[in-house]
């Protein structure tokens, strides 16, 4: 499926699963949609924070077509939304058309399922790709760097990851900074205050098996966890791991 294709199942609500795994080549997107009001402090928020909030593009107030896709719309081409009201999650719509104002500002932010493909290729398993469920997410005991009315704790992905195979993945995802880049920890979850893997905060939880060792990347559900914890009288994200696929190519992010 290429990216337009999938984007247009989006559309027409034929496509309303996880996005991992699809349209190998292309780089996902998480997506947050503030007001303008906000979006000068949003953008010194995802400056102060790139490795969990690293921007592909930010669209100028009311415009809903991207550059990395033309001919795309952000109000309906993702498989699934969230809409915040005062720090409170209070949809997951299919669609977020008739809640579209004038005034909102779109980022786009780098997603880990970019360096996923590279992994893969290199014979670093995925189990949540090979399980067919989303990857899970956890809040952390890390503050971000607050920017204006925007703060809140890190949030990071996880995959178990052959411990022989580590070294290989931070070398490999450390190439693709635009997308999070290298791991923010390996190992013991105690030591980001994640008291039970088994219960993620978003996604599903997975296996980790004997000789696997849980890895743990920066992750762009952080803002929602920022939108949560600063009360943002209003915002549209992605639902977690229901990401906007570009037309960008991964190969152009890798260094």
């Amino acid at each position: 499926m290429t990216p337009v294709e999938l984007r247009q199942a989006a559309r027409e609500g034929r496509w309303t699963r996880p996005t991992a795994g699809v349209c190998d080549g292309h780089v996902q997107a998480n997506l947050m949609v503030v007001p303008q009001d906000a979006a000068f402090e949003f953008l010194l928020f995802c400056q102060r924070n790139p490795k969990p909030c690293p921007v592909i593009e930010v669209l100028e107030a009311g415009r809903v077509e991207p550059g990395c896709a033309p001919g795309a719309d952000l109000r309906t081409d993702l498989p699934r939304y969230r809409v915040y009201r005062d720090g409170q999650l209070v949809a997951e719509p299919a669609e977020v058309g008739d809640l579209w104002r004038d005034d909102l500002v779109s980022f786009l932010i780098g997603c880990s399922f970019s360096f996923e493909e590279p992994l893969a290729a290199a014979g670093v398993p995925l189990r949540h790709v090979e399980c067919g469920v989303n990857v899970p997410m956890y809040r952390t005991n890390r503050p971000t760097a607050p920017a204006g009315r925007f703060h809140g704790p890190l949030v990071v992905s996880m995959r178990p990851i052959p411990a022989a195979l580590v070294p290989l993945a931070v070398q490999i995802t450390g190439r693709y900074e635009q997308v999070h880049g290298a791991p923010v920890h390996v190992g013991e979850s105690g030591a980001l205050g994640i008291a039970d893997l088994a219960r993620p905060d978003f996604g599903d939880a997975v296996e980790i098996r004997p000789g696997e060792l849980p890895v743990f990347w920066a992750c762009g559900v952080t803002p929602q966890a920022a939108a949560l914890a600063s009360r943002l009288p209003f915002c549209i994200t992605h639902a977690p791991g229901h990401m906007f696929v570009t037309d960008l190519k991964n190969a152009a992010l890798g260094r």
